[in-house]
């Protein structure tokens, strides 16, 4: 298949990269001036990939017309302009596939519910989430990840043109659970970087436990299967980002707790604003995301959250 990358970050340049390795035509597509797309126009290599040299650089968004899908990998709460983009010039009868993990602030909405609303309904939405790292897979550590959409050719098609030794792809059952449970996990990965910050990194199992429970039920709420909070989408991404070193949300609550500044995208810092607009909404008492957002967005102090969470009523561990 002839494949588009948009946006040459962490995750987009080993996209474009692993989708070449499998024997895919990909054009990795950025803007000129930025950093990454730059330092892959002089060398090839952004510290962390180096992408093949047949592997095509653009910076005309206009040539994802020639291709089969196109992946976007940028920050979530650009992806609504990027599709405005992909309108503009008349993307018609492709398949998109979003790389992010986010809930767009503004509407509450999916990044697959963002992407209907604007593009031409022959154009058909995928989501491709699940744990690793580009250092891991780089170093051809392998893991598995999730494909999943509403349309069961399209996930066909992209499992088995995508899978490899390098990544076991399953095939995704819960569109809305999926996406959920992705986005979530980022602000789960910033608790857990405040527990390190904090020297009580020894709690990040309740964290994980109750995390999970508690994406479970937003799941639910918001017309997704529970189960899918203890699946790749979530559960299965923790080592990743509750633990890992190359984690830029656990890395970002760390240095929050901290006072110390951290200046890489992490996605939680604005999923936790989206789903604390969606809960209240809902009047669902969501009490690991309410503590986040206190302190990222209420100036609270880590201490005073985990305190509060301690002197909550006390529950039934399942409810």
């Amino acid at each position: 298949m002839k494949i588009m990358v948009i946006g040459p970050g962490r995750w987009g340049s080993f996209i474009a990269w692993y989708l070449k390795k499998i024997g895919h035509e990909v054009l990795l597509y950025g803007l000129n001036g930025t950093e990454d797309f730059e330092n892959f126009k002089k060398s090839r290599s952004n510290g962390i990939i180096t992408l093949q040299e047949d592997l095509e650089l653009t910076d005309d968004i206009t040539r994802s017309k020639e291709c089969d899908v196109i992946h976007v990998s940028i920050n979530a709460q650009g992806f609504r302009n990027v599709c405005e983009e992909l309108k503009s010039i008349g993307i018609k009868n492709k398949i998109i596939v979003t790389n992010m993990k986010g809930i767009e602030i503004s509407t509450g909405k999916r990044l697959s519910e963002v992407c209907k609303e604007i593009m031409d309904g022959s154009n058909k939405v995928a989501v491709w989430i699940g744990p690793g790292h580009p250092q891991e897979f780089y170093r051809n550590v392998p893991n598995c990840m999730v494909i999943d959409s509403e349309d069961e050719d399209v996930k066909e098609l992209l499992i088995e043109n995508y899978s490899s030794d390098l990544i076991r792809f399953y095939y995704g059952q819960d569109l809305i659970g999926n996406e959920i449970g992705a986005a979530y996990k980022n602000v789960i990965g910033i608790a857990a970087g405040m527990l390190d910050g904090m020297k009580i990194s020894s709690l990040k199992g309740a964290l994980m436990s109750r995390g999970c429970r508690e994406v479970a039920r937003f799941i639910k709420a918001s017309g997704g299967k529970e189960l899918s909070a203890y699946g790749l989408c979530h559960l299965g991404d923790y080592e990743a980002t509750v633990f890992s070193q190359y984690s830029h949300n656990r890395m970002f609550g760390e240095m929050y707790a901290k006072s110390e500044k951290y200046d890489k995208l992490a996605e939680g810092y604005y999923t936790v604003k989206a789903i604390k607009l969606q809960a209240d909404k809902m009047n669902l008492d969501l009490p690991i995301n309410n503590a986040v957002y206190k302190v990222l967005y209420e100036n609270s102090k880590c201490e005073e959250e985990i305190d509060k969470l301690f002197s909550r009523s006390l529950k039934k561990e399942f409810y």
